[in-house]
């Protein structure tokens, strides 16, 4: 492993440990040339479905764009990386276990949508008023409403109908 100091490629492991979930190793390395020590993280490499934009073009699945769009929507928040990180974590899972060699962003984009309105729902709101492109006030406004209307149906509550 190259020493990200200065570029020697001789390096040693001083420490290994299992990561909280068990599916990576994240080691301690030192240089042998400046001494310094870095982390690194080791992850099984696994082949995840294309996916399908919606001009038809395909692209690799792309965790770090999934967890940027996610922080966006989370700016100012009170929600941790951590819990961005398991939710990106939890669809590649799923999107391991279809099986699917190819996937519509659509279904990523609203598997974003649910994981982030079970996380927070004006982060949600931001996700989806980019996400679902809304045209004007009202369909925002029918959005809004319609997270109201579940909030208040959780609650025990009717919602008034306003004219």
């Amino acid at each position: 492993m190259k020493c990200p100091f200065c570029s020697h490629d001789d390096t040693r492991v001083v420490d290994s440990r299992l990561g909280k979930e068990g599916n990576n190793i994240r080691r301690r390395r030192e240089c042998v040339e400046c001494e310094r020590r870095f982390t690194t993280y080791e992850r099984i490499e696994e082949t995840l479905p294309l996916v399908i934009k919606k001009d038809g073009r395909r692209e690799v699945f792309d965790r770090q764009k999934i967890i940027g769009g996610m922080q966006r929507a989370c700016e100012k928040r009170p929600v941790s990386i951590a819990t961005i990180e398991t939710a990106v974590e939890q669809l590649e899972q799923s999107l391991l276990e279809c099986g699917e060699k190819e996937i519509d962003s659509s279904r990523i984009g609203e598997y974003i949508m649910q994981a982030l309105q079970s996380i927070d729902e004006v982060a949600y709101v931001r996700f989806a008023s980019v996400y679902r492109q809304f045209r004007d006030i009202n369909e925002f406004m029918s959005e809004l409403n319609e997270i109201l209307a579940r909030g208040a149906s959780v609650q025990g509550v009717v919602p008034e109908e306003k004219n």
